[in-house]
């Protein structure tokens, strides 16, 4: 349940029918710390004639004993949910996971029929999601799926590295491909992979760490790399923003050489074209190596492609994908 909180009356409360007595579905979200509800909720609570709650291990539950709401397990029917409003009374249903389905048809239906007077219908969202609030629900799957499932319970930071690496190649190519859903479902493999090992380093015996401290680095290190939106420090352009980034970023590392911190293990093209990055805006004028082969002219290429802008790693990529529709095509040419 996402959004802001809103109130929908499908009866309005100035109305005869509102003589008929009140019914709030109160909606609650699982990923807020229960109690934390919205002030109109606990108005309509205290104010109740009765409070009804289908699931006896609700969240809720035992904050609202403790706040002096009682409260009743129950799971009536619409019409005996109507009924228990005779006289003008109020009855607040606590909804259960996505709310109550068949209690509202069963309302809508009794509504429909025309030979009932009908309460007043209110739905009351209690507490809603803040955006993200869904990784929740990915840490709580995650922690089970590492205690439970066979495999993800022996898995190890040394295992996993190679998912890693084909996640991250899958979500280039999703990319690259312009194909919105699959981008979506890339992403969240390559969000699985951050929390997963996030997962492991907490079971770590000398130097265990979460995903909240995996959060929190990042969270902090984004803050201090941004003075112009966290500070005091202007920028107006996108150049103004990588120089305070690179300034920032050097005060963190403290390295002797511009080449600390460049994975080797990367594929080459890339390699090349970071150093040469690393290289360029250092203003260090460096030679390339002389030597014969292949080697040497890719690396040529890749430098030089670097300083007139180009990621010479996609630029392949690209030349390569137009290189495999070719071979498909001569593939189907050659079976006519």
């Amino acid at each position: 349940m996402g959004g802001a909180v809103s109130y929908v009356r499908i009866v309005n409360a100035t109305s005869p029918e509102a003589a008929h007595g009140r019914i709030v579905l109160l909606t609650t979200s699982h990923r807020v710390a229960p109690g934390l509800l919205s002030w109109p909720a606990w108005q309509a609570l205290r104010a109740a004639d009765a409070v009804l709650c289908a699931d006896g291990a609700h969240p809720q539950l035992p904050y609202l004993r403790e706040a002096g709401i009682s409260v009743a397990e129950a799971s009536p029917t619409a019409q005996e949910l109507v009924d228990a409003c005779a006289g003008g009374r109020t009855v607040v249903v606590v909804a259960t996971g996505e709310g109550e389905p068949a209690l509202t048809d069963g309302l809508a239906r009794l509504a429909g029929s025309g030979r009932v007077h009908m309460p007043e219908l209110e739905l009351l969202p209690a507490s809603y999601d803040l955006p993200g609030a869904r990784l929740l629900d990915l840490v709580q799957v995650m922690d089970r799926i590492r205690v439970e499932c066979p495999w993800s319970s022996r898995q190890t930071h040394q295992g996993l590295a190679k998912y890693g690496i084909e996640e991250a190649y899958e979500l280039v190519e999703a990319i690259e491909a312009g194909d919105r859903d699959e981008l979506r479902e890339e992403l969240g493999d390559v969000l699985l992979q951050v929390v997963f090992h996030a997962r492991i380093a907490e079971e770590d015996q000398d130097a265990p760490f979460s995903i909240d401290d995996v959060a929190g680095g990042i969270v902090a290190k984004l803050i201090h790399r941004h003075p112009h939106v966290f500070g005091d420090e202007k920028a107006e352009t996108p150049e103004d923003v990588k120089e305070h980034w690179l300034r920032t970023k050097a005060e963190e590392k403290r390295r002797t050489s511009v080449t600390e911190g460049v994975p080797l293990g990367q594929p080459g093209l890339a390699l090349t074209a970071k150093l040469a990055s690393r290289a360029r805006t250092a203003a260090l004028d460096v030679p390339l190596p002389q030597g014969e082969g292949i080697g040497y002219e890719l690396l040529a290429l890749a430098v030089g492609a670097e300083a007139d802008g180009v990621d010479p790693e996609a630029a392949l990529r690209a030349a390569a994908r137009v290189y495999r529709d070719a071979i498909k095509e001569t593939e189907v040419e050659g079976h006519q």
